[in-house]
Order: structure tokens, then sequence, then C-alpha cells
């Protein structure tokens, strides 16, 4: 039994890397500044905002891709990450699990 729980746990995969999913981003602020604020906690790789074409704000969420996973503990760790007096709602992105010989895009040859 034990070992039918190992080989199931070798066969899950994760793919990806530390990224912070951020809500309730006020629409006063930018991207920069999600980096700006982000930045004290390590170095940022990406900071990702979507805008609405129709409105031209954003949409009030974000991504914050960290280079390793103790600058994302780091923050989620901080219990008041904000932004023009507006509390940030910070989690862990939730990581894609793959089954056995899936792959995800990042690892195909194309």
């Amino acid at each position: 039994m034990a070992a039918s729980a190992v080989r199931g746990a070798m066969a899950l995969r994760t793919t990806g890397r530390p990224v912070a999913f951020v809500r309730k981003i006020p629409w006063t602020a930018a991207a920069s500044e999600l980096r700006e604020h982000f930045a004290q906690f390590g170095h940022i790789r990406k900071c990702t905002v979507p805008f609405d074409r129709e409105t031209g704000f954003h949409r009030g969420m974000g991504w914050v891709h960290f280079s390793s996973e103790e600058e994302l503990h780091n923050v989620l760790q901080q219990e008041k990450n904000v932004i023009d007096g507006v509390k940030l709602h910070v989690q862990a992105q939730r990581r894609k699990v793959l089954q056995g010989d899936q792959t995800s895009d990042e690892e195909k040859d194309f």
C-alpha cells in the first residue's frame, strides 16, 4: 500500500514558477506601483495587471512573478500589503498539476 502511494506521488508533478495572485488592487495603482511595493520582498521577474479594453481601467487583480519560492513565501507571511490605503489580498497562484507523462506547453518542443 505504501509503494502505491509513493508511485502516485512521483506521478504528480507541478509546473510553474513562484507567482502571487493579487486581488483588490486600487484603481489608482498601476503595475509599476505593484512592482515597487513587492520589490521589497525580492526580485520581481514579471508584474502583470490586465486592463479592460472598454473602460481603460485595470480589473483590480494581477500577478507578480518572483525569482524564488522564498520571496513568495515572504510576501505571503506579510499580513498587510497596502497600496494607496487599500489592503491587497495576496495568495500563491495555484500550480498546474500534471499526471504521469503529461507535459506543459513550457516543456514541449514545438
